[in-house]
């Protein structure tokens, strides 16, 4: 561990980094550029003392998980993390593609994207980063563990998100699920996680097995999708979505057309959303 390059490292990056960089309001009082360490330690989930501890070059050895947190607080890039993890004394992390590091530039478009429902995923479906009006409108899927991480799975196993679609598109969203989890298989192979995603839901849902055994492949999803909220009922909603390629990561953005029961309730989540963030 270099702790004088480390704290370097942290503290031109902060001071690099504009508030509007990481979606914080600028405010009239700030008088001079840069982050505040406390904005850092706010934004990477641990206390302004811990994080001040670092930059000062005392404290205790960072953890690999307060590292990641801090790559993701401050926006870094995957060359930016690695050189992060090693001058902390650890090796850096393995860039598979199920990685949950957020590509910056996927960080700073979803940041400007504050009062509309939108996420980031991975690979699998496992989501990543949500706004505020996406919790409203999903639920804060990023406090899923193990299996439950991927949304095929818990569309196969979970009650709750197989009622997020009307009845009637409930098979077509199976086979689409088990269409892209097929298309990660033969991506990444056998002992991978999509093996793993795979292999559970063959020992626990016979409609997933049946599915699977029709080997169904490049079924393409809709733009438009019909969704059942458990507060404003049913919306019609379209979702963009915008891939990197690197990290196989795709952000997705919902819409609905203006002037539509949809768009009212879209705009009423956005205020549930805002809620959310201030409770």
């Amino acid at each position: 561990m270099d702790r004088a390059q480390l704290a370097d490292f942290l503290r031109t990056r902060r001071e690099s980094l504009s508030p509007e960089d990481v979606g914080l309001p600028r405010g009239s009082r700030r008088r001079t550029g840069g982050l505040r360490r406390e904005e850092v330690a706010a934004l990477s989930g641990m206390s302004t003392d811990y994080y001040t501890r670092i930059e000062q070059q005392r404290g205790s050895h960072p953890s690999e998980q307060i590292l990641a947190a801090l790559a993701r607080g401050m926006h870094l890039s995957l060359d930016e993390r690695d050189h992060l993890f090693r001058l902390a004394g650890h090796p850096a992390p393995e860039r598979v593609r199920r990685s949950d590091h957020v590509d910056a530039g996927l960080m700073r478009i979803l940041d400007r994207l504050s009062d509309t429902p939108a996420m980031v995923i991975g690979p699998l479906g496992e989501t990543l980063l949500q706004t505020p009006p996406a919790v409203a409108l999903f639920g804060n899927e990023t406090e899923f563990e193990g299996l439950e991480r991927y949304a095929p799975f818990r569309f196969f196993t979970r009650k709750q998100n197989r009622n997020l679609y009307p009845e009637e598109d409930r098979s077509l969203r199976g086979r689409q699920f088990a269409a892209d989890l097929r298309t990660a298989l033969a991506r990444d192979g056998a002992g991978s996680r999509a093996q793993e995603v795979v292999d559970a839901l063959l020992a626990r849902s016979a409609e997933f097995a049946a599915i699977w055994a029709e080997h169904e492949v490049g079924r393409k999803h809709s733009q438009l999708k019909r969704l059942i909220h458990p507060e404003v009922g049913e919306l019609e909603v379209y979702c963009q979505t915008l891939y990197d390629i690197e990290q196989l990561q795709g952000l997705l953005v919902f819409t609905a057309t203006p002037g539509t029961p949809s768009y009212e309730k879209l705009q009423l989540l956005s205020v549930i959303g805002a809620q959310i963030l201030g409770s």
